[in-house]
């Protein structure tokens, strides 16, 4: 099972999006926090089954979508961990350089 690692800067969108449905639904961003944590929990047997990012080709990224989030990371095979790099709302364009900060 891969170990599961969050940037300081994924941990950090997240949170910012959910500071913004906060403003208006308390429960729902308590609740999607929830959800976005587990989802990336079942990665950890499952390294693999995320996606991979259209915009970024057939690269080592990949990502899983919790609507209205996604969710970036790559699998280091070598270490057995997967690092979680970038939480982004689905809706918002990928900036390729907030995968390598």
């Amino acid at each position: 099972m891969a170990r599961i690692v969050w940037s300081d800067p994924a941990l950090a969108d997240l949170d910012a999006i959910a500071d913004r449905i906060a403003l208006e639904d308390r429960a729902a961003a308590i609740a999607l926090v929830k959800r976005v944590f587990s989802h990336v929990e079942q990665l950890a047997a499952h390294p693999e089954s995320g996606s991979r990012p259209p915009e970024l080709g057939d690269s080592r990224y990949r990502q899983l979508v919790e609507p209205p989030c996604r969710v970036f990371y790559r699998h280091d095979t070598g270490a057995d961990r997967l690092i979680v790099l970038h939480v982004m709302r689905s809706e918002r364009r990928l900036r390729r350089s907030r995968l390598g900060r």
